[in-house]
């Protein structure tokens, strides 16, 4: 059974659609991306299944029973982009007053907070005030106000924001242990490159409607273009137009060749090693998520005018 489901959503602000028929799936322990650009839909997506928001149309399956946002807000935590602390309180204060709004007792709270500062190096943060903290040193903290009282969906939009290459690891890992021990993970961001290395599966809106739905690799090799790249001891010089490829691009003696249609990478090697040419190396080229992001929304402005709605 997925531990989220999201059938049909419709969000309407007056006459304008900000979600559009959106529907999927998010299984268990699955670190799980929603992509797309600014005004894609993502936020107001994020604030449906949060609660902060009730569709206009279609329904929130939540562990297999209809959403209730009032019993199960306190199984979800929700890191926004926006940092929603309280710049004048003290952080210790803080982590104790968020951890026992989701549900903690003072005591249970107590313990988790040291236990998480301790891993984080935060111990000596609990008389500052968060006003006084780096951008970095905020995000931690928010990270684990997210997670401390163990929510079984984890939502984080851009988590990795202000975080130096060391912290960002850190907290890299404690997604991929929370994943391990059950907790499942939507990620949002726009840095692809963390994505690939991060997420499942992943699904991308545009102007409020799922453009993209699927593992990353299928969703590679569905929008691969039979590139390979060929490491050959001599550049090629003559090509027969019945060669099973042609060549793309020539660098030395790296070869980028585009398999033709019907034809298979066996059919280049032996083409290849018929007509004496010495093969060193032989790899597909498949796109990145950022390549394909990129060519599937071209030409969307960074801030979208909504669709009106039918009358």
């Amino acid at each position: 059974m997925p531990l989220l489901e999201l059938l049909n959503l419709k969000k309407y602000f007056a006459t304008q659609k900000a979600v559009d028929d959106i529907s999927l799936t998010v299984e268990k322990g699955q670190i799980f991306g929603l992509l797309g650009p600014n005004g894609a839909g993502k936020t107001t997506l994020i604030r449906m299944i949060t609660g902060i928001f009730y569709p206009d149309q279609g329904q929130i399956i939540f562990d297999g029973k209809k959403f209730d946002p009032v019993n199960d807000a306190a199984r979800i935590g929700y890191m926004p982009e926006e940092r929603g602390l309280y710049k004048k309180m003290k952080i210790g204060e803080q982590a104790m007053y968020l951890a026992q709004l989701k549900g903690l007792s003072h005591a249970e709270a107590h313990t988790k907070i040291k236990k998480w500062f301790a891993k984080f190096e935060m111990d000596s943060w609990w008389n500052k005030k968060v006003e006084d903290l780096s951008k970095g040193m905020q995000q931690k903290l928010q990270f684990v106000t997210t997670v401390l009282h163990e929510p079984r969906l984890i939502i984080l939009d851009e988590p990795f924001s202000g975080l130096d290459p060391v912290n960002s690891n850190l907290i890299k890992d404690e997604i991929f242990r929370l994943a391990q021990e059950g907790a499942t993970i939507i990620f949002s961001t726009h840095r692809m490159e963390q994505v690939e290395e991060i997420c499942n599966h992943i699904v991308l809106v545009n102007k409020g409607k799922k453009i993209l739905d699927g593992t990353v690799k299928q969703v590679k090799q569905e929008y691969k273009e039979n590139l390979y790249t060929v490491g050959l001891e001599q550049p090629l010089s003559v090509i027969s137009p019945m060669a099973p490829f042609e060549l793309v691009k020539a660098n030395g003696d790296q070869q980028v060749i585009r398999i033709r249609e019907n034809s298979r990478p066996n059919d280049v090697l032996r083409y290849l090693i018929d007509n004496g040419s010495a093969v060193h190396s032989f790899q597909e080229i498949l796109p990145s998520l950022n390549e394909i992001f990129i060519r599937l929304v071209e030409g969307t402005p960074v801030s979208r005018a909504f669709q009106q709605v039918d009358a």
